[in-house]
């Protein structure tokens, strides 16, 4: 067995916000766990890279926003300061003596007992020091770090213009200024695009070599897509096959019991989803390296190994060694990604004190599926936060609305001939006093100016945290701060270790303090029907055929979600034995509550 070659964990850090993991490399690369960052935010990247050169003792050379192509710049700077401070981070741990309390100790220690590295560790520690000297160059040859992954959110893609007004041409775009600054860096890694297809940026990768196999079939720079359904993934693996491009991963997120932005199917269940791609894997294997290595050759460049292996990874609600142990073995999965239960661990992620101590306290009710996201798409966000607090006296104040100085969301032309963020002041103005003169009746319009009035500053809120746990304040003192977790963490209630959260992803422990909280797939059900629920109570039937067609369609998907549940639970245990009849009366429960909802009659 070559050990070289079996990644240290089974299990990687998502992208959460523009901030909270935007340092986790620096914390847990070095222990060989993979995590992504957001790079969006090239304004927050260099005020990171500032800061941290300054806590570090680093040499720091600014890129300030005038200079040409300052955007691209700035990402390629913040990702090879990343890929420079972990290789000395794993220069130092390798040369360490194995003792207790040294990293070197801590990266093994934090293996599954199950990997073969950690038995040979285990090994190595019932040993005398003259039989321990071979094993413990073989442990050393083995360290490795983690990926350092980054994150492009496809629909963040603004156009920009120069300092006369003018439009930049579409390569200075914020999604395609995000892909070269990747492309450039040092990083031997891969981009995660994620939110649907975009061409333009699709397209782009092929401007770049790295992202196309070396003479020896291997790729310097990786694409990885995060997708909601099969369909969308076998869309978007065309799309980019026919272009020489190889997608060496599909991360399927569920649609509702994640954090963050939730891109929410038509009642489409996340285990159905899995065993699609269970039951397809080898022909979607097949179908994109025939594609991909036919536009190869077209392009007269070298082609894919044959043994390039298409990689299926899950994420979103996950919460027990159980759960994540049955979707590696029954789906056949690469890995899961474990993300808001992480913003628990200070050793992971930056998660500012004021907002640490909400996540503490918050009940169940505080996570919530809100309009806040000037994207128009829902939003996982928590009741408590400072930045909800913010919003709420802004509108007292007849304030509404923030100051927009990044605009990375400035999409809407309502008002206004150049695009602005419908979570600005200036467009929640403009909205609002036309919405006083199309609804007379105060209640109505206050009904109808609630959503429009959820929307808030996501480009301050999700990075202010990063630059405050590092002791720095925010441009313009905007420290509020929007955290966007996953219903799941409301299962987890305290500040945990590294140690401590990775000994509970492989059952070494538990620090689930809710001993009632529902498999993650009953969970998700739930959180589907009260998505319909909630459209039905808001529907304005327009059309109301078309709107009666699409939830018959939502319960009929669930219907036959529950059905594969049930089913799946006859034929092997999802839990342990003693919760599966809980897991199905939920299911029965769920189905009775799905079967009594109806769109109401209207004369």
């Amino acid at each position: 067995m070559i050990i070289q070659n079996i990644k240290p964990h089974s299990f990687h850090i998502p992208v959460m916000g523009l901030g909270y993991t935007l340092e986790t490399p620096l914390k847990v690369a070095q222990f060989g766990i993979s995590s992504v960052v957001s790079i969006m935010d090239d304004a927050l990247l260099e005020d990171m890279r500032r800061v941290k050169s300054r806590l570090l003792g680093v040499p720091y050379l600014p890129i300030e926003s005038k200079v040409a192509d300052s955007r691209a710049k700035r990402i390629t700077a913040y990702l090879d300061f990343l890929h420079d401070q972990v290789n000395l981070q794993l220069d130092k741990i390798k040369k360490q003596v194995f003792e207790k309390g040294q990293e070197i100790d801590t990266y093994f220690d934090l293996l599954d007992e199950q990997h073969p590295v950690k038995k040979l560790y285990n090994l190595m520690l019932t040993l005398g020091d003259s039989a321990r000297a071979l094993i413990e160059n073989q442990l050393r040859s083995y360290i490795q770090a983690g990926k350092i992954d980054v994150n492009i959110m496809t629909k963040v893609d603004k156009l920009n213009y120069n300092e006369k007004g003018d439009e930049l041409p579409r390569e200075f775009s914020d999604a395609l200024s995000a892909l070269r600054g990747f492309a450039q860096s040092k990083l031997n890694a891969s981009v995660v695009f994620s939110a649907g297809m975009n061409p333009a940026l699709y397209g782009y990768a092929e401007q770049f070599d790295a992202f196309f196999p070396d003479k020896s079939g291997n790729l310097e720079k990786r694409i990885i897509l995060k997708v909601s359904d099969y369909r969308s993934a076998l869309i978007q693996g065309k799309f980019l096959a026919k272009k020489g491009l190889w997608v060496s991963e599909f991360r399927i997120e569920s649609g509702l019991n994640c954090g963050g932005h939730a891109f929410a199917t038509d009642g489409i269940l996340l285990g159905p989803i899995l065993e699609e791609f269970k039951q397809n894997r080898e022909s979607l294997q097949q179908t994109l390296l025939e594609a991909c290595n036919q536009a190869l050759l077209a392009k007269g460049k070298p082609l894919l190994l044959s043994d390039e292996k298409l990689l299926i990874t899950v994420q979103g609600g996950i919460g027990t060694a159980h759960e994540d142990k049955f979707l590696r073995q029954h789906y056949q999965l690469d890995g899961t990604g474990w993300g808001s239960p992480f913003l628990m661990v200070p050793e992971a992620t930056n998660v500012d004190e004021d907002t640490l101590q909400k996540l503490i306290q918050a009940k169940k009710s505080d996570y919530y599926l809100s309009h806040a996201s000037p994207l128009g798409v829902r939003f996982n966000n928590l009741r408590t936060s400072s930045a909800e607090t913010q919003r709420k006296k802004r509108i007292e104040k007849d304030r509404a609305g923030s100051p927009c100085y990044k605009k990375f969301l400035s999409f809407n032309t309502e008002f206004t001939e150049k695009p602005i963020c419908t979570a600005s002041r200036q467009y929640l103005n403009l909205k609002i006093k036309t919405m006083k003169d199309q609804f007379s009746d105060p209640q109505e319009f206050a009904k109808q100016a609630e959503n429009v009035l959820a929307k808030d500053c996501l480009c301050e809120g999700l990075g202010a945290a990063a630059l405050i746990t590092n002791g720095a304040t925010p441009a313009r003192n905007l420290t509020a701060a929007t955290i966007c977790p996953g219903p799941n963490l409301a299962y987890f209630s305290g500040v945990f270790s590294l140690k401590q959260m990775v000994g509970h992803i492989y059952g070494r422990l538990s620090i689930m303090h809710d001993s009632n909280r529902p498999h993650m797939f009953v969970k998700e059900l739930q959180l589907y029907i009260d998505y319909l629920k909630e459209a039905i109570e808001d529907s304005i039937l327009e059309q109301p055929a078309k709107f009666e067609n699409y939830v018959s369609k939502f319960k009929e998907n669930l219907r036959q979600g529950i059905g594969y549940y049930m089913n799946l639970l006859e034929e092997v245990s999802i839990d342990a034995d003693e919760l599966v009849s809980k897991i199905q009366s939920q299911f029965q429960d769920a189905l009775h509550e799905l079967e009594e909802l109806a769109v109401p009659a209207y004369s």
